[in-house]
């Protein structure tokens, strides 16, 4: 079924928590309006569980996010990201950008709308289909003590260059994000995605968990993140499960702790699906 996915889909998509009772102090120096942001890496594997046809897959990737402030409120936060995948011999990536526009008061909620656009290439001529994804929508987050709530819909297309057909994406994801500690952040997630057309659809259902941790007083962080999509088909019988599980290292500035650069900083992403793989139009 694995070999449906590589050949037919593209898999666009658009990962409870306790609320302490003391409020969060944050560093008043760094509260205040200032250029911040984060780059980082990962390394992992994939697992395509289906039906008597599994394989496995190695994935590496990376994302780059930095918020600029206009105002004490008023944010711009700007994406890029990139993620390729390789499973028997075959290779494949997507790379691109978001950009956030949005309102924050630290204390209480930021609230904003999104856009997305992504490219895909890789091995068997699939760069030169010109294949692209773009999606926007609204996403806001609540703060309650050390827990923000974020969630996110969207809608969006799949095109090929030169090409006038084309799929209708839309999906919608809400993630949870704990702080144990100033340093030490748990994140779950969930999202839902339907691309459609040509008289079918294929759908996402994605669950994710994430631990991250910060080494106090620099600004390294390591993370890793274990995420299960489950893919299925209008067109054809079964589903395939793919599993990623991957471990990273980001770099920081502007911020000193987990939590300060989620209350003042780059706080907001995207969902990036465990499999991107273009299919001709």
């Amino acid at each position: 079924m694995y070999r449906l996915v590589l050949s037919a889909a593209i898999a666009v998509t658009a990962t409870s928590a306790f609320a302490a009772d003391a409020p969060v102090v944050l560093d008043q120096e760094l509260a205040q309006p200032h250029v911040s942001g984060y780059g980082e890496v990962y390394l992992g594997g994939l697992y395509f569980a289906t039906p008597g046809d599994d394989a496995d897959g190695t994935t590496a990737g990376g994302a780059a996010r930095v918020n600029f402030p206009i105002d004490a409120r008023w944010n711009i936060q700007t994406d890029a990201v990139i993620d390729s995948l390789w499973v028997e011999g075959t290779n494949i990536y997507s790379y691109g950008g978001a950009i956030h526009g949005y309102w924050r008061d630290s204390s209480s909620y930021a609230l904003g709308a999104f856009a997305t656009i992504n490219g895909y290439g890789g091995d068997e001529g699939l760069g030169d289909a010109g294949i692209y994804t773009f999606t926007v929508g609204p996403e806001a987050q609540a703060y309650f003590g050390n827990v923000t709530v974020y969630g996110q819909v969207y809608y969006g297309q799949l095109r090929a260059s030169g090409e006038s057909e084309h799929f209708d994406n839309w999906g919608g994801r809400g993630v949870v994000r704990y702080f144990a500690q100033d340093d030490l952040r748990f994140d779950g997630e969930l999202g839902f995605s339907r691309l459609s057309g040509f008289g079918g659809h294929f759908d996402t259902v994605s669950a994710a968990l994430q631990a991250n941790y910060r080494f106090s007083g620099t600004p390294w962080s390591v993370f890793g993140r274990y995420q299960l999509d489950h893919l299925s088909f209008s067109e054809a019988s079964g589903s395939v499960n793919i599993h990623k599980y991957l471990i990273g290292l980001r770099a920081s500035f502007g911020s000193d702790t987990l939590l300060s650069e989620d209350r003042n900083g780059a706080t907001m992403d995207t969902f990036r699906p465990n499999f991107t793989v273009p299919a001709p139009l």
